[in-house]
Protein backbone atom coordinates (compact mmCIF):
# COMPACT_ATOMS: atom_id res chain seq x y z
CA UNK A 1 0.00 0.00 0.00
CA UNK A 2 1.35 3.73 -0.77
CA UNK A 3 1.95 5.76 2.15
CA UNK A 4 2.09 9.56 2.15
CA UNK A 5 4.92 11.18 3.44
CA UNK A 6 4.41 13.64 6.27
CA UNK A 7 4.87 16.89 5.38
CA UNK A 8 7.58 19.55 6.63
CA UNK A 9 5.03 21.39 8.69
CA UNK A 10 3.67 18.17 10.08
CA UNK A 11 6.43 17.11 11.33
CA UNK A 12 7.55 20.73 13.09
CA UNK A 13 4.12 20.62 14.59
CA UNK A 14 4.65 16.86 15.78
CA UNK A 15 8.28 18.28 17.31
CA UNK A 16 6.93 21.21 19.15
CA UNK A 17 3.86 19.23 20.79
CA UNK A 18 6.19 16.63 21.84
CA UNK A 19 8.71 19.23 23.47
CA UNK A 20 5.60 20.74 25.07
CA UNK A 21 5.00 17.65 26.85
CA UNK A 22 8.18 16.36 27.07
CA UNK A 23 10.47 19.63 28.40
CA UNK A 24 9.40 20.42 32.08
CA UNK A 25 10.12 16.52 32.71
CA UNK A 26 13.63 17.02 31.13
CA UNK A 27 14.13 20.12 33.21
CA UNK A 28 13.20 18.54 36.17
CA UNK A 29 15.88 15.98 35.07
CA UNK A 30 18.26 18.39 34.88
CA UNK A 31 17.79 20.25 37.75
CA UNK A 32 18.70 17.37 39.95
CA UNK A 33 21.98 17.66 38.85
CA UNK A 34 22.41 21.35 39.28
CA UNK A 35 25.12 22.71 41.98
CA UNK A 36 22.92 25.48 42.26
CA UNK A 37 20.73 25.14 45.81
CA UNK A 38 17.74 27.42 46.27
CA UNK A 39 16.80 28.41 42.37
CA UNK A 40 16.18 27.54 39.09
CA UNK A 41 19.18 29.37 37.52
CA UNK A 42 19.42 28.14 33.34
CA UNK A 43 21.56 27.13 32.31
CA UNK A 44 22.65 25.48 35.71
CA UNK A 45 25.81 26.65 36.65
CA UNK A 46 27.72 23.28 37.24
CA UNK A 47 26.66 19.45 37.33
CA UNK A 48 27.10 17.53 40.61
CA UNK A 49 25.69 13.58 42.12
CA UNK A 50 25.90 14.92 45.21
CA UNK A 51 22.02 15.34 45.45
CA UNK A 52 20.90 12.07 45.16
CA UNK A 53 23.65 11.35 48.38
CA UNK A 54 21.98 14.03 49.79
CA UNK A 55 18.11 12.68 49.19
CA UNK A 56 19.82 8.98 50.07
CA UNK A 57 22.01 9.47 53.58
CA UNK A 58 21.34 13.04 55.22
CA UNK A 59 17.25 13.54 54.59
CA UNK A 60 15.51 10.99 56.80
CA UNK A 61 11.95 12.73 56.44
CA UNK A 62 12.25 11.63 52.84
CA UNK A 63 11.63 7.94 54.19
CA UNK A 64 8.51 7.81 56.10
CA UNK A 65 6.19 9.50 53.13
CA UNK A 66 8.09 6.83 50.48
CA UNK A 67 6.47 4.08 52.87
CA UNK A 68 3.51 4.95 53.24
CA UNK A 69 2.90 6.15 49.57
CA UNK A 70 3.69 2.33 48.47
CA UNK A 71 1.72 0.82 51.47
CA UNK A 72 -0.85 3.06 50.06
CA UNK A 73 -0.15 2.19 46.70
CA UNK A 74 -0.09 -1.72 47.08
CA UNK A 75 -3.20 -1.98 49.18
CA UNK A 76 -5.53 0.04 47.27
CA UNK A 77 -4.36 -2.01 44.25
CA UNK A 78 -5.20 -5.57 45.92
CA UNK A 79 -8.68 -3.67 47.01
CA UNK A 80 -9.28 -2.69 43.33
CA UNK A 81 -8.43 -5.93 41.98
CA UNK A 82 -10.98 -7.50 44.05
CA UNK A 83 -13.83 -5.01 43.76
CA UNK A 84 -12.59 -4.37 40.45
CA UNK A 85 -13.17 -7.98 38.78
CA UNK A 86 -15.89 -8.86 40.47
CA UNK A 87 -17.94 -5.35 39.13
CA UNK A 88 -16.79 -6.27 35.85
CA UNK A 89 -17.97 -9.89 36.18
CA UNK A 90 -21.50 -8.88 37.35
CA UNK A 91 -21.81 -5.94 34.57
CA UNK A 92 -20.27 -8.11 31.68
CA UNK A 93 -22.07 -11.16 32.21
CA UNK A 94 -25.44 -10.61 33.32
CA UNK A 95 -28.40 -8.05 31.80
CA UNK A 96 -30.79 -6.39 34.57
CA UNK A 97 -32.65 -3.37 34.86
CA UNK A 98 -30.61 -0.42 35.39
CA UNK A 99 -27.12 -1.99 34.60
CA UNK A 100 -26.21 1.19 32.37
CA UNK A 101 -27.52 3.52 35.15
CA UNK A 102 -25.38 1.31 37.36
CA UNK A 103 -22.22 1.17 35.36
CA UNK A 104 -21.99 5.29 35.01
CA UNK A 105 -21.76 5.00 38.72
CA UNK A 106 -18.98 2.75 38.76
CA UNK A 107 -16.86 5.25 36.19
CA UNK A 108 -18.36 8.29 38.36
CA UNK A 109 -15.32 9.07 41.22
CA UNK A 110 -12.64 8.81 37.82
CA UNK A 111 -14.73 11.29 36.24
CA UNK A 112 -15.02 13.49 38.76
CA UNK A 113 -12.44 16.34 39.75
CA UNK A 114 -10.43 15.04 42.92
CA UNK A 115 -11.77 17.99 44.62
CA UNK A 116 -15.24 16.94 45.01
CA UNK A 117 -13.93 13.45 45.83
CA UNK A 118 -11.73 14.38 48.15
CA UNK A 119 -14.12 16.86 49.69
CA UNK A 120 -16.58 14.52 49.98
CA UNK A 121 -15.02 11.56 51.55
CA UNK A 122 -13.80 13.80 54.23
CA UNK A 123 -17.41 15.04 55.01
CA UNK A 124 -18.24 11.38 55.00
CA UNK A 125 -15.07 10.24 57.50
CA UNK A 126 -16.39 13.09 59.75
CA UNK A 127 -20.05 12.27 60.21
CA UNK A 128 -19.14 8.76 60.73
CA UNK A 129 -16.66 10.05 63.11
CA UNK A 130 -14.11 7.43 61.20
CA UNK A 131 -10.23 9.08 62.49
CA UNK A 132 -8.04 9.85 59.52
CA UNK A 133 -5.58 6.56 59.33
CA UNK A 134 -4.01 5.09 56.74
CA UNK A 135 -6.82 3.57 55.72
CA UNK A 136 -8.31 6.47 55.10
CA UNK A 137 -6.07 7.47 52.45
CA UNK A 138 -6.91 3.69 50.88
CA UNK A 139 -10.51 4.57 50.93
CA UNK A 140 -9.77 7.76 49.06
CA UNK A 141 -7.27 6.17 46.16
CA UNK A 142 -9.57 2.60 45.55
CA UNK A 143 -12.05 4.82 44.25
CA UNK A 144 -10.30 5.55 41.40
CA UNK A 145 -8.39 2.58 41.41
CA UNK A 146 -11.38 0.62 41.03
CA UNK A 147 -12.60 1.96 38.01
CA UNK A 148 -8.87 1.28 36.53
CA UNK A 149 -8.81 -2.38 37.04
CA UNK A 150 -12.63 -2.17 36.05
CA UNK A 151 -12.15 -1.05 32.59
CA UNK A 152 -9.67 -3.14 31.43
CA UNK A 153 -11.54 -6.23 33.18
CA UNK A 154 -14.91 -5.29 31.54
CA UNK A 155 -13.29 -4.27 27.72
CA UNK A 156 -11.52 -8.20 28.06
CA UNK A 157 -14.47 -9.84 29.29
CA UNK A 158 -16.67 -8.39 26.62
CA UNK A 159 -14.29 -10.28 23.66
CA UNK A 160 -14.17 -13.71 25.62
CA UNK A 161 -17.17 -16.02 24.23
CA UNK A 162 -19.68 -17.32 26.82
CA UNK A 163 -18.91 -20.85 24.82
CA UNK A 164 -15.79 -21.35 26.50
CA UNK A 165 -17.85 -20.94 30.45
CA UNK A 166 -20.50 -23.38 28.80
CA UNK A 167 -18.39 -25.51 27.70
CA UNK A 168 -16.13 -25.82 30.91
CA UNK A 169 -19.02 -26.30 32.81
CA UNK A 170 -20.18 -28.97 30.15
CA UNK A 171 -16.92 -31.14 31.00
CA UNK A 172 -17.83 -31.13 34.43
CA UNK A 173 -15.43 -28.13 35.75
CA UNK A 174 -17.22 -26.15 38.60
CA UNK A 175 -17.31 -22.37 39.13
CA UNK A 176 -14.16 -21.70 40.75
CA UNK A 177 -12.74 -24.49 38.49
CA UNK A 178 -13.56 -22.32 35.36
CA UNK A 179 -12.48 -19.14 36.70
CA UNK A 180 -9.22 -20.51 37.72
CA UNK A 181 -8.48 -22.69 34.67
CA UNK A 182 -10.39 -20.78 31.26
CA UNK A 183 -11.48 -17.26 32.47
CA UNK A 184 -8.53 -15.90 34.55
CA UNK A 185 -5.26 -16.99 31.91
CA UNK A 186 -7.85 -14.90 29.48
CA UNK A 187 -7.93 -12.20 31.45
CA UNK A 188 -4.33 -12.12 33.73
CA UNK A 189 -2.87 -9.52 31.61
CA UNK A 190 -5.99 -7.18 31.33
CA UNK A 191 -5.90 -7.16 35.10
CA UNK A 192 -2.32 -6.92 35.66
CA UNK A 193 -2.10 -4.10 33.48
CA UNK A 194 -5.38 -2.45 35.59
CA UNK A 195 -3.32 -3.00 38.75
CA UNK A 196 -0.16 -1.43 36.93
CA UNK A 197 -1.96 1.74 36.09
CA UNK A 198 -3.40 1.67 39.75
CA UNK A 199 -0.65 1.91 41.39
CA UNK A 200 0.83 4.49 39.62
CA UNK A 201 -2.17 6.45 40.03
CA UNK A 202 -2.24 5.93 43.83
CA UNK A 203 1.49 6.52 44.31
CA UNK A 204 1.21 9.95 42.67
CA UNK A 205 -2.21 11.01 43.61
CA UNK A 206 -1.92 14.42 45.47
CA UNK A 207 -5.51 15.78 45.73
CA UNK A 208 -7.70 13.32 47.04
CA UNK A 209 -5.02 12.58 49.56
CA UNK A 210 -4.76 16.38 50.54
CA UNK A 211 -8.22 15.51 51.79
CA UNK A 212 -8.06 11.94 53.90
CA UNK A 213 -4.61 11.91 55.16
CA UNK A 214 -4.60 14.09 58.02
CA UNK A 215 -1.65 14.83 59.43
CA UNK A 216 -0.08 12.21 57.15
CA UNK A 217 2.38 12.84 54.72
CA UNK A 218 2.72 10.54 51.29
CA UNK A 219 5.64 11.72 48.68
CA UNK A 220 4.20 13.64 46.47
CA UNK A 221 2.22 16.02 49.79
CA UNK A 222 6.31 16.06 50.67
CA UNK A 223 7.24 17.48 47.55
CA UNK A 224 4.48 19.92 47.39
CA UNK A 225 5.40 21.13 50.58
CA UNK A 226 8.68 21.32 49.90
CA UNK A 227 8.30 23.24 46.86
CA UNK A 228 6.40 25.95 49.60
CA UNK A 229 8.86 25.96 51.67
CA UNK A 230 12.36 25.04 49.68
CA UNK A 231 14.89 23.75 50.75
CA UNK A 232 17.79 21.97 48.65
CA UNK A 233 15.58 21.93 45.67
CA UNK A 234 17.44 19.87 43.71
CA UNK A 235 17.00 17.02 46.17
CA UNK A 236 13.00 17.21 45.51
CA UNK A 237 14.00 16.92 42.06
CA UNK A 238 15.79 13.81 42.83
CA UNK A 239 12.67 12.33 44.33
CA UNK A 240 10.81 13.58 41.93
CA UNK A 241 12.75 11.49 39.47
CA UNK A 242 12.23 8.10 41.64
CA UNK A 243 8.08 9.27 41.21
CA UNK A 244 8.70 9.17 37.63
CA UNK A 245 9.70 6.19 37.15
CA UNK A 246 7.38 4.18 39.96
CA UNK A 247 4.80 5.42 37.46
CA UNK A 248 6.32 5.64 34.02
CA UNK A 249 7.49 2.00 34.39
CA UNK A 250 3.95 0.29 35.56
CA UNK A 251 2.66 2.38 33.05
CA UNK A 252 4.81 1.16 30.02
CA UNK A 253 4.75 -2.37 31.33
CA UNK A 254 0.74 -2.05 30.72
CA UNK A 255 0.59 -0.52 27.47
CA UNK A 256 2.88 -3.57 26.37
CA UNK A 257 1.00 -6.03 28.37
CA UNK A 258 -2.31 -4.92 26.77
CA UNK A 259 -0.75 -4.41 23.21
CA UNK A 260 -2.18 -7.94 21.78
CA UNK A 261 -5.50 -8.03 24.25
CA UNK A 262 -7.64 -8.57 21.29
CA UNK A 263 -6.52 -12.04 20.69
CA UNK A 264 -8.72 -13.76 23.28
CA UNK A 265 -9.50 -17.45 23.55
CA UNK A 266 -13.24 -17.85 21.85
CA UNK A 267 -13.20 -14.50 20.50
CA UNK A 268 -15.87 -13.70 17.73
CA UNK A 269 -14.43 -13.31 14.18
Amino acid sequence: MHSERASLGLKIGAIVALLFLHLPILLIFLYAFTTEERSYQFPPPGLTLKWFGVAWNDRPDIWPPLYLSLKVAAISTALAMVLGTLAAAAMSRTKFFGRDQITLLILLPIALPGVITGMSLRSAFGIMEIPFSTWTIVLGHATFCIVIVYNNAVARMRRLSGAIAEASADLGANSFQTFRYVLLPNLGSALLAGGMLAFALSFDEVIVTTFTAGQQSTLPIWMLNELVRPRQRPVTNVVAIVVFLVTFLPILAAYYLTRGGSETAGMGK
